[in-house]
């Protein structure tokens, strides 16, 4: 299948596998039946790969309503998104809506636009939620964003129409219930903090925990027995280096781009984490 280069990622997100594309390339079977990602979030390689079928999931429903408006009203999202202001009284009348009884009426449409202007103008395009679920991030002050990203959003949008690109919402393993042997998952959780202050769950309501980390795990190893390749991300974490010791693993350098501390920003080691080519 021939890649269409104007699709990508139309959001900035945390963790986003961007700048690791070309490593995680390396390792995707070329014969697949059914693409499985499980955390979406930006969708950096579901985009890049471009399946012709795959079951994608995230826990985040504003995230999700976010891909599904793009798929069946784009026209109706570019419109909308042209009536945003950039500036910081605009950015935090729209950020409170979630505050308030008003944002249970607003569209989806409504709410896609509202996510994306505000993934594009909050400080360093970092996604984040409170514990009651509201946008906390602060305004960027950024001179021209791309808040009508026309050119990445209609390429997109005829991917999602074209292909059999099934959307779902909630717990990870609810995701694969069905799942067949011939099909391929990408795993990109949460990563395990390294330290205490490294740890980042604040893009989806509830924390990813260790016991989520274990979960997935033993996800793994269903999938393994059943003969399903399975790749996963995550960081060096001694924690996850153990759980996953059976498996190949492969160490990788990322750029850390979104961090509270700028002198934290820079390159780290990733793994890559498979079930095959060993």
């Amino acid at each position: 299948m021939t890649r269409n280069i104007l699709i990508q990622p139309f959001l900035k997100w945390a963790g986003g596998k961007r700048q690791l594309l070309k490593e995680i390339e390396k390792y995707i079977p070329s014969k697949i039946s059914t693409y499985y990602e499980p955390f979406l979030g930006g969708g950096a390689v579901l985009l890049s790969i471009q399946p012709k079928k795959a079951i994608v999931n995230d826990s985040n429903q504003e995230l999700i309503n976010v891909y599904k408006v793009i798929r069946d009203n784009v026209d109706e999202l570019i419109e909308d998104l042209k009536k945003h202001k950039n500036t910081a009284e605009y950015f935090y009348y729209l950020r409170k809506k979630d505050r308030t009884s008003e944002y249970n009426h607003l569209s989806n449409i409504e709410r896609a636009s509202r996510l994306i202007y505000l993934n594009k103008t909050c400080y360093n395009g970092l996604f984040r939620v409170n514990s009651q679920g509201e946008f906390n991030t602060p305004y960027g002050n950024y001179k021209n964003p791309n808040i009508v990203n026309e050119h990445v959003l209609r390429p997109v949008s005829n991917y999602l129409n074209k292909y059999d690109i099934k959307f779902l919402e909630g717990d990870f393993e609810n995701s694969m219930k069905n799942i067949r042997k011939g099909s391929f998952v990408y795993f990109d959780p949460p990563y395990m903090p390294i330290s205490d202050s490294s740890s980042f769950t604040g893009y989806t309501l509830d924390g990813f925990t260790i016991d989520d980390q274990i979960r997935l795990k033993n996800l793994c190893d269903k999938l393994d027995e059943r003969g399903i390749k399975f790749l996963l991300s995550n960081s060096t974490s001694p924690i996850i280096l153990d759980l996953y010791k059976d498996y190949k693993i492969e160490f990788v350098n990322a750029k850390r781009s979104i961090n509270s501390i700028g002198e934290n920003r820079g390159e780290i080691k990733e793994v890559l984490i498979m079930n095959y080519g060993y």
